[in-house]
């Protein structure tokens, strides 16, 4: 049987993260020079991307850098000296599993590398919305299978006012800190806490 994560979650769209380093010694200087880097390598690889993008400045003593700019990431928001080790571990997230990473970095607002291999044991999938993925939640756990069965049993006058409110179980799910959201792409991405 597949899980909710598994039924709900489409092939996720090949996002490239990148980042745009500039040189702050040219930058100080009054000139632009920085290059893009694809985020979603190892962090020696950026490091020698960085390194060389430096060595091209015309000046001789540029060593500092900073990130100032960057696309990708989604709801994510990356600070000027941000690591690289944990800009590529973000981004090597991203490309691995989609949007869905970043909203998932942005919701648990952690940057601690060690912390950011949780996402699959926290991801629910992405949903056209809480109802939505409260309703997939009672169906999977066969909820409204018993509900039914309950409804066969009571005379056929009351049948039809028997409903379960799934939007306040939805609610009581999210308020309960049993879920977290974020709002995305057209619906909203599902995490659980841990």
């Amino acid at each position: 049987m597949e899980t909710p994560q598994e039924q709900h979650e489409h092939e996720p769209e090949r996002i490239v993260p990148r980042i745009y380093v500039a040189s702050l010694s040219d930058y100080n200087d009054g000139r632009l020079h920085g290059a893009w880097i694809d985020a979603a390598q190892d962090p020696d690889e950026l490091h020698r991307e960085v390194l060389g993008m430096l060595i091209d400045s015309v000046l001789p003593d540029a060593e500092e850098f900073a990130i100032h700019d960057y696309e990708g990431f989604g709801p994510l928001k990356l600070g000027e000296y941000e690591s690289l080790e944990t800009v590529s571990v973000i981004a090597k997230g991203i490309a691995c599993h989609g949007a869905a990473y970043a909203h998932w970095v942005t919701l648990v607002g952690t940057r601690e590398p060690t912390d950011l291999d949780r996402f699959e044991d926290q991801y629910e999938g992405h949903h056209e919305s809480l109802a939505a993925y409260a309703e997939q939640l009672l169906e999977d756990l066969y909820c409204l299978d018993e509900l039914d069965t309950l409804q066969g049993t009571l005379p056929q006058a009351l049948r039809p006012y028997i409903r379960l409110d799934i939007e306040a179980f939805a609610l009581d799910l999210l308020y309960g800190g049993d879920i977290m959201t974020s709002e995305g792409d057209g619906g909203i991405y599902v995490f659980r806490p841990l």
